[in-house]
């Protein structure tokens, strides 16, 4: 009983996978077929290039001669519309008070006899933190 059930097991696995490779290999083309529509898809232009998705690819060809694109920079820079080469600096904020040094120092100076001048190292601690005792 056990052999009959055995036997029929391994015959309908090998029903079942020979049924697959039969129809694997009529339906797919020889190696032969596949070589020569690839030559015939490169030779045509029609052949992606390896990756995601072709990029279409821009013309190298200009449509003014080298003449005229030296005529019209030499245009643009005597009317001024050039930009210079390069990155842009950014312009920096001005470092300078606006008051001068002197006046500063009589400012100092005039705090200094009334009184209003902190001693060195006796200042508040910063803002939120507690002295500690």
């Amino acid at each position: 009983m056990k052999t009959k059930l055995v036997l029929g097991a391994v015959a309908a696995a090998v029903a079942v996978f020979s049924q697959g490779a039969f129809a694997q290999a009529a339906s797919s083309p020889s190696r032969a077929d596949v070589k020569a529509e690839t030559k015939a898809a490169e030779k045509s232009g029609k052949l992606a290039p390896a990756g995601d998705r072709p990029t279409p690819q821009p013309s190298k060809e200009s449509n003014t001669t080298r003449e005229a694109r030296k005529a019209q920079e030499r245009a643009d820079q005597k009317a001024g519309n050039l930009q210079p080469a390069g990155p842009r600096p950014t312009p920096q904020p001005s470092k300078s008070s606006e008051t001068t040094k002197e006046a500063r120092k009589a400012q100092t100076k005039a705090d200094r006899k009334a009184g209003k001048l902190q001693p060195a190292g006796e200042a508040e601690g910063p803002v939120g933190e507690k002295p500690m005792k």
